[in-house]
């Protein structure tokens, strides 16, 4: 099977706890399940509605903060920020206007707004999203398109290990809803797709790309 993110032959190998098949791109370091593994958006609310993060919480409140305490040094001044795929909470979003950063939300299931197709933005944020997409090459796209020049993509989500018995010993792939996993070099090479480069990366979790068109 092909990459569906650089269109290189994969690796395919197994768990054979839960006997779900993988396939681990060499080039771009991406692996995906098998897409007969992924799940409805009805299956992954299901899901979803069991979350209970109380925007009171100062635990809840403080994982926000420390994306954007690595996010916000390496960005220059923004204004208006997206945050795609904010899930049932408008936390992040109300963290940013607390240091009068404009931030709009959308969420397939819980903030399914229409998106204007003339609005760009200065920064678009996505944290623990990508790895639920179906499709992230193209997602990944259409948010390209909506930044303004030089504008930023922050983005969350756990990056694998990039070896196949520490991968299945991994406990991020385990989440049903968790089909699809990046490596800094994945987000490099759609950001070579898409006239965007990191600049700056976690080593863990986090990284930030600038548009360069």
């Amino acid at each position: 099977m092909h990459c569906h993110i650089c269109e290189y032959e994969t690796v395919p190998f197994v768990d054979v706890k839960t006997g779900i098949a993988y396939y681990h791109c060499h080039e771009c370091e991406y692996i995906f399940k098998n897409p007969a593994n992924y799940q409805s958006i009805e299956a992954q609310k299901q899901r979803y509605d069991l979350h209970t993060n109380d925007e009171n919480d100062a635990g809840y409140r403080a994982y926000f903060q420390r994306f954007l305490d690595f996010v916000l040094p390496h960005i220059e001044e923004v204004e208006q920020v997206l945050d795609f795929g904010c899930g049932k909470s408008t936390l992040l979003a109300n963290i940013l206007k607390d240091i009068n950063i404009e931030c709009d939300v959308y969420d397939p299931i819980y903030h399914p707004i229409k998106l204007s197709d003339s609005k760009k933005y200065d920064m678009i944020v996505s944290t623990e999203v990508f790895e639920h997409l179906h499709d992230p090459r193209s997602t990944f796209s259409s948010l390209c398109n909506m930044l303004k020049p030089g504008g930023y993509l922050a983005l969350q989500t756990q990056f694998h290990p990039n070896e196949e018995e520490s991968f299945k010993a991994w406990y991020y792939h385990m989440d049903p809803t968790h089909i699809v996993f990046f490596r800094p070099r994945t987000f490099e090479r759609l950001g070579e797709m898409y006239d965007c480069r990191i600049v700056a990366d976690n080593g863990t979790n986090i990284l930030v790309l600038k548009s360069i068109k």
